[in-house]
């Protein structure tokens, strides 16, 4: 697995780079991008997860690169980029993906622990994107992808840490996208905000809260979220909500805010918990859980596999952008024809 050479494999799409892609989204993402054609590096802290992600990549095929890292470490994650392009070659995407969080109220969470998870959850949103930039701007070509979330839009109680590196995440994407376009520079960045999902983070994220962590339904398995980050991968766009429920909260947090208050005020902490007795894999803030656990989580009875509105709006937008280009196209035509009929003035 890190015996790999240095050219591409015949026939790649490409090289793409997944941090947290382990378990989880980041592990369903991986095997997207893989069945895509791409040779896929996936960085994440030491674990089996983190070396099954990258032999599900060879067995799709492609080749897998498995990265020990710490996204919260900067330049540890610069040198990740250099071993991916020394072993790999130029990376043509990176997708930052990885998180972490505390599930508790505000007053609860240790400084540390607080410091911690933005470090990894946003932070490491920054040192990634630093190190794809470093490398995709000289050579004019590359596309960052941001994983987000509908916490971008809506904090939600027991999770400000997490709602807080959303929220910023946000910021800093824009505001690094408005630099690019002021160079003119072709490369892209994209952010794809995720509703709630089937994953393991609800079994491994240190909690305080008197019963077990759960996604705020409606549920959705990793798979829909990886499907729109491949699909933004092949189509980039700069901002995709997935599911009507992410774009329902952006859009309602906008123009009814104090509605949203009361909503997650009565509904946010009984909504983030159930009576169940699920698995606990370990407490992954600090240092990575070990075993391999994959893409889903202990909630797939409840989740759903497909999301027919985010195919509808994936589609949508880029049907209505070749409508207008043909009619744009066709009132050219038009009016260089009649030009041509009247002659000169």
């Amino acid at each position: 697995m890190n015996d790999v050479s240095s050219t591409r494999s015949p026939a790649a799409a490409g090289v793409a780079v997944v941090t947290g892609g382990s378990a989880g989204l980041g592990r369903a993402i991986v095997r997207e991008l893989a069945a895509l054609g791409y040779d896929v590096a996936v960085l994440a802290r030491n674990s089996d997860g983190l070396r099954g992600a990258a032999r599900e990549v060879e067995l799709a095929g492609r080749r897998g690169l498995a990265v020990p890292v710490d996204v919260a470490d900067a330049q540890a994650v610069d040198g990740a980029a250099d071993r991916v392009e020394r072993e790999l070659g130029p990376v043509d995407v990176w997708v930052n993906n990885a998180m972490t969080s505390v599930f508790a109220t505000f007053l609860d969470v240790e400084p540390a622990e607080f410091e911690r998870a933005t470090r990894v959850t946003y932070l490491g949103f920054v040192n990634g994107t630093r190190a794809a930039l470093r490398r995709m701007v000289p050579r004019d070509r590359g596309h960052v992808v941001q994983i987000g979330s509908s916490l971008a839009f809506r904090g939600i109680p027991l999770q400000s840490a997490y709602c807080g590196a959303k929220h910023a995440m946000v910021g800093f994407t824009e505001s690094v996208q408005a630099e690019l376009d002021h160079t003119g520079s072709a490369v892209q960045m994209s952010m794809v905000h995720m509703p709630a999902l089937n994953t393991p983070q609800f079994g491994w994220v240190r909690s305080r809260l008197p019963k077990h962590p759960q996604p705020v339904p409606p549920i959705f398995q990793p798979e829909v979220g990886a499907r729109a980050v491949a699909y933004v991968v092949r189509h980039p766009r700069r901002r995709t909500a997935v599911t009507w429920r992410t774009s329902a909260i952006a859009i309602g947090n906008m123009l009814v805010p104090r509605v949203f208050d009361r909503i997650v005020a009565d509904s946010g902490f009984q909504g983030q918990q159930t009576d169940q007795h699920l698995p606990v894999y370990g407490d992954n803030l600090d240092e990575p859980v070990p075993q391999d656990i994959g893409a889903h989580g202990s909630f797939g009875q409840k989740a759903r596999p497909r999301s027919p509105g985010t195919w509808a709006n994936l589609r949508i937008g880029r049907m209505l952008g070749a409508v207008a280009g043909l009619a744009g196209s066709a009132v050219t035509t038009a009016t260089g024809r009649t030009r041509e009929l009247l002659g000169p003035r």
